[in-house]
């Protein structure tokens, strides 16, 4: 047995429990990531990607440390793990695309383009939606005529910058991989609790972008009318939290009115 390869394995097994655990439920409270919600994602992707790559190491070594005269027998159950992972990760980014061209199908057979926007189409559909799917190397742009009602010009200028700037800043990379990550391993409270904050941050990236050419009153009202008309259905007390996070740091005086 190698004692050293044992004692690298443990310390590295325990820097992946702690990635695993503490760190992204201390993430998950603190209250900076809505005030740097870039800094959050790119923490939330090196603690995923830190973990990843710390249990493949403690496995490793930990092969190593019992088999040290057969070293491709100590790379099997790593190799094994990487894979697993891995596989994940590309079916999981295999079934978004193809649930993307789906819908680009069946949304140009259900809507007219806006006359006056490029890069947009509009749903005959009373509740306001509003989403961005990437297409080809840019985007098109979905409204519904319930948006156009509930929202005033300037509100509805808001929410379109906001959408584009999902998919401008590729969020949707990110959300797969996240999404990756809670199938790989569902039994882990962890990984759902990653993918439903990196899913909260990065509408707070789409709200700063948003922010650039639309002053902050207008985004939030926007955010409370679109919630206020779609209503709070049951169970979507998570979906609530994160409007009330986006709308309380647009217009923190206007917060609990």
């Amino acid at each position: 047995m190698s004692y050293g390869a044992l004692a690298a394995g443990i310390a590295l097994a325990g820097v992946a429990v702690l990635l695993a655990w503490p760190a992204p439920i201390v993430l998950s409270r603190a209250a900076w990531p809505a005030r740097a919600p870039g800094r959050a994602l790119l923490l939330w992707q090196g603690i995923a990607l830190a973990g990843g790559l710390s249990m493949v190491g403690a496995l490793w070594l930990f092969g190593i440390a019992f088999f040290p005269e057969h070293p491709w027998i100590a790379g099997i159950p790593p190799a094994a793990l990487a894979a697993y992972l891995l596989g994940h990760l590309l079916v999981t980014m295999v079934q978004f695309e193809r649930q993307r061209r789906r819908h680009l199908q069946l949304l140009l057979l259900l809507s007219v383009p806006d006359p006056d926007r490029e890069r947009t189409v509009v749903l005959d559909d009373q509740a306001p939606v509003a989403y961005c799917l990437p297409r080809g190397i840019g985007s098109v742009t979905v409204l519904s005529k319930g948006l156009f009602t509930a929202l005033d010009d300037d509100e509805l200028a808001a929410v379109i910058a906001h959408e584009r700037a999902h998919v401008e800043q590729r969020h949707e990379v990110l959300l797969v991989a996240f999404r990756a990550w809670r199938a790989a391993l569902p039994w882990f409270p962890m990984a759902a609790r990653a993918e439903s904050e990196v899913a909260a941050l990065v509408e707070m990236l789409a709200d700063d972008h948003a922010r650039r050419t639309q002053p902050d009153a207008v985004l939030a009202r926007a955010i409370l009318t679109v919630a206020q008309v779609q209503g709070s259905p049951e169970g979507a007390s998570s979906r609530r939290n994160r409007l009330h996070d986006r709308f309380r740091r647009l217009a923190p005086r206007l917060d609990g009115r």
